[in-house]
């Protein structure tokens, strides 16, 4: 993933959060909201609950950035998502984590 298509900055996750739509399934919380950039933007949040291991919250971040990068021609341009993972994604593999992924992106896409 480019550093241009990463969401950082605390204030644009915030206000994210509070405007952008809901979307959830058994591994993800992610909200979408329309920006005012000719590309996409990603933020991701692996919280301490999860785990309290640095090591595992990265990890799942790793995999989730590479499963965003596999399918960077499906994103519609100027968005922000902000992606929350929740604890189950610890139990899942890499192709659960990608499948889940698919099936809550492609609903985001049919509601647009």
């Amino acid at each position: 993933m480019k550093k241009i298509n990463i969401v950082k900055d605390s204030r644009d996750f915030e206000k994210v959060i509070h405007k952008g739509n809901l979307y959830k399934n058994q591994l993800y919380i992610i909200y979408v909201l329309k920006n005012e950039k000719p590309y996409y933007r990603f933020g991701i949040s692996v919280g301490k609950k999860i785990s309290t291991k640095a090591v595992v919250r990265n990890k799942l971040k790793r995999r989730l950035k590479n499963i965003i990068n596999k399918y960077k021609n499906l994103y519609p341009i100027c968005q922000d998502y902000i992606i929350i993972m929740k604890r189950s994604c610890l139990e899942k593999n890499y192709q659960e984590l990608e499948q889940s992924f698919l099936d809550i992106i492609n609903k985001i896409i049919k509601e647009k």
